[in-house]
């Protein structure tokens, strides 16, 4: 491993640091008297130089050093997002005959999908209760990167296209694993938007796109959920490996936003040992991959060759100091020092429940032709299931993300538990998850005639995980290292479904995955179409649940459905996943229902969008001003027959504005659960961020006096009040 700056004098060290240094200093003055702060002091000063470099980078596969002798633990993580990582110790190889088999939860867009931050906490919750009883101290989640374009293979760990709502799912799943006495990583900082070239893409964006679209999510992380640590990303942001960045880890996070905690890399993201150790990295995870199987812990860019400059005067021991107290920090504060550490439990009934929740929450209605659903149990007889995806287990897919599940109810045994004895359920699977495989007539032939005499056909057709620990990304389009190819149906689905569907009109698909996928053949034909994501370990009940109405659908999609790749304004306008390594993001502010609203582009499922067996009416929105509050107030009824719940959206749009903004934003929502008949009114609370954007030519947020149309309704395309008012802010 090279080192750079190596052969730099101390004089011009000194120069280099001097920025560096101050800020460090300048840190240390800020931070709170007695207490914790002075405990860390009193350890820092009793640390040698290999003791405090030690801590600094990791000295296994997912550990960082401790102070033995003086009482300081060794830093363990795991990865998430959605459940604690499968066991392998100090190396990486899985370990036999261990108690790992953990709760698996739905995937991060299932959790944005129930549009419930309570949900968030209780998701949460269980991650850092059984990250405690696994002994690990820091969980690798959540993952809050935007959905910028429909091919990133990672997308199923993110959540949303949307900063609002990222903000506000974020801040409750901290809060969830944090107040289990685990420190939560938020990750990946920042525009970590692509997989196949991630360790060597530059990203440029403008001021604003960063500001108004990429960072919310972070800024709230920080700022409202108190996150521990972060995690840097792999590539470069405007020239400079985002891990050590200077202007997005010192001037942004730890200086605007005053961010106390760790900020680790993520697993060889470190390239340069003085950008590092001056840039705010505080933490070097990773391993070399040269190194294996046996790496070398001391040869990592903030070990060997950082204790070397150090002793060599090249970088001052401020900095130095700086990054182990902010790892003691966190471990005071989830009392790591002094032993008064949580229990914590693992895969319970509770956190099995939590489980169904999400995923029934989370699974969206995207068509309902004819009331197709919910299905009746006492009218049918039988019903095909068809797919591979039906039967098929996701919890070791992903990559990192990948969990090894107590047990895992597919659709197939879902179905097969609601219906029991009373319904025939018979299975075909249609299709062969193998990279490169098309429609196969034999397998397609058997699915026709068994969804011919059968009652109803149910296809489960989409995106895959990998499935094999060894072989994670073989046949994945939705996994950590690769992108898809493009949003085609793979494996010949499109040709099994158009098959299914004039065998027997009386079918409902069920798309898997961890986002949009190109349904054009097809849709038209398609009576009752479903989102199911990646739903976790009890994602076949839940399905069962909502398919027979036993559950009333509420999900809502997190992120816009293009028709075709090209309306895709990241495809459209920009480069993905970059040209010569280096990708502009040309769209700017306008990611997803921003594109597609703005430039009148009809989606094939829009933004916010998830119906309901149920019916709910709007009525008397109204709005006030007060100086620089708004508040909106409207009742919500449920004018159907079936209790259900409601996410209610509101949206502002400036009329007239400097710079150009987007058709509408999303700036509040509640999710309202209602029995038949019943109503509740809703207030919202708006304040100068709702009518804010930011002005890169003045290089500051701005709000603008003038007229506001406030909108109301079940999606970014079903806006049933509104109500336009003058705003004049502070």
């Amino acid at each position: 491993m090279k080192y750079s700056f190596k052969t730099v004098k101390g004089w011009c060290a000194a120069v280099m640091f001097a920025s560096a240094a101050l800020s460090a200093c300048s840190q240390a003055q800020q931070k709170p008297s007695g207490g914790v702060e002075d405990k860390i002091s009193a350890l820092i000063s009793q640390m040698t130089l290999e003791e405090k470099i030690g801590m600094i980078h990791a000295n296994s596969s997912f550990t960082s050093a401790g102070v033995e002798r003086l009482g300081i633990p060794e830093l363990v993580t795991s990865d998430g997002p959605h459940g604690v990582r499968i066991e392998h110790g100090r190396d990486w190889t899985p370990d036999k005959d261990v108690d790992d088999a953990a709760t698996y939860l739905p995937t991060g867009n299932s959790l944005a999908a129930t549009w419930n931050p309570q949900l968030g906490y209780d998701f949460g919750s269980v991650l850092g209760s059984e990250a405690n009883y696994r002994g690990k101290d820091v969980i690798l989640g959540p993952g809050i990167n935007i959905i910028r374009s429909p091919l990133n293979g990672r997308n199923f760990e993110y959540m949303s296209e949307d900063p609002y709502l990222i903000s506000k799912m974020v801040v409750g799943y901290i809060k969830g694993v944090q107040d289990q006495g685990i420190s939560a990583c938020v990750k990946h900082y920042a525009a970590n938007n692509e997989e196949v070239d991630r360790n060597t893409v530059d990203v440029y964006m403008s001021e604003r796109a960063l500001r108004e679209i990429y960072l919310p999510g972070f800024k709230a992380a920080v700022t409202e959920g108190d996150v521990n640590t972060i995690m840097g990303s792999y590539n470069k942001f405007r020239g400079q490996y985002a891990t050590h960045n200077e202007y997005l880890i010192n001037k942004i996070l730890k200086g605007e936003w005053g961010f106390k905690g760790v900020v680790m890399s993520d697993w060889g993201a470190v390239h340069n040992t003085m950008e590092a150790v001056k840039n705010g990295t505080d933490l070097e995870m990773g391993t070399d991959l040269s190194m294996l199987p046996n790496p070398n812990y001391n040869k990592f860019f903030m070990a060997d060759s950082l204790l070397r400059f150090v002793k060599e005067g090249k970088v001052p021991v401020s900095l130095i100091d700086d990054k182990v107290r902010r790892i003691l920090r966190i471990m005071y504060k989830t009392n790591m020092i002094d032993g008064k550490r949580q229990s914590g439990s693992f895969n319970t009934k509770e956190h099995q429940a939590t489980a169904l929740k999400v995923a029934e929450e989370s699974i969206v209605l995207l068509k309902n032709e004819g009331n197709i659903l919910p299905l009746n149990k006492d009218a049918i007889k039988s019903i095909a299931v068809i797919g591979q995806n039906a039967d098929r287990p996701n919890s070791l897919g992903g990559g990192s993300s990948q969990v090894k599940a107590k047990y895992e109810i597919t659709p197939l045994q879902g179905l097969k538990n609601l219906v029991g004895n009373s319904v025939k359920v018979e299975y075909s699977q249609g299709y062969k998850i193998e990279r490169g495989q098309q429609a196969d007539k034999k397998m397609i032939d058997k699915a026709v005639a068994l969804a011919a005499k059968s009652d109803v056909a149910i296809l489960v057709v989409g995106w895959t995980h990998g499935y094999d620990y060894a072989k994670w990304d073989d046949n994945a389009y939705d996994a950590e290292g690769v992108d898809k190819p493009n949003m085609d149906m793979p494996f010949g689905q499109d040709e099994l479904i158009k098959a299914v569907l004039k065998a027997n009109p009386k079918t409902v698909v069920v798309l898997t995955g961890g986002g949009p996928i190109d349904v054009t053949q097809w849709i038209g034909d398609a009576k009752g179409v479903l989102e199911g994501w990646y739903a976790g370990m009890e994602g076949g009940n839940a399905l069962a649940k909502v398919i027979f109405g036993q559950v009333n659908p509420s999900g809502k999609l997190p992120m816009t459905f293009p028709k075709k790749l090209q309306d895709s304004p990241a495809h459209k306008f920009g480069d993905f996943p970059g040209v010569n390594n280096v990708a502009h993001y040309k769209e700017d502010i306008f990611v997803g229902y921003r594109y597609f609203d703005t430039y009148k582009v009809d989606p094939q499922f829009e933004f916010g969008r998830g119906l309901s067996y149920t019916t709910f009416k709007y009525d008397n929105l109204n709005v006030s001003v007060n100086g620089d509050k708004a508040t909106a107030k409207l009742t919500l009824t449920n004018t159907g027959k079936m209790e259900g719940a409601e996410v209610v959206q509101l949206y502002i749009k400036q009329q007239k504005s400097t710079l150009k903004r987007p058709e509408k934003e999303l700036k509040a929502f509640q999710k309202v659960f209602l029995k038949p008949g019943e109503s509740k009114e809703l207030v919202f609370d708006l304040n100068d961020e709702a009518f804010h954007y930011f002005n890169d030519k003045e290089n500051k947020w701005v709000v603008e006096a003038g007229n506001f149309d406030v909108l109301v309704g079940g999606s970014s395309r079903d806006i049933r009040q509104q109500k336009t008012i003058a705003y004049a802010g502070k």
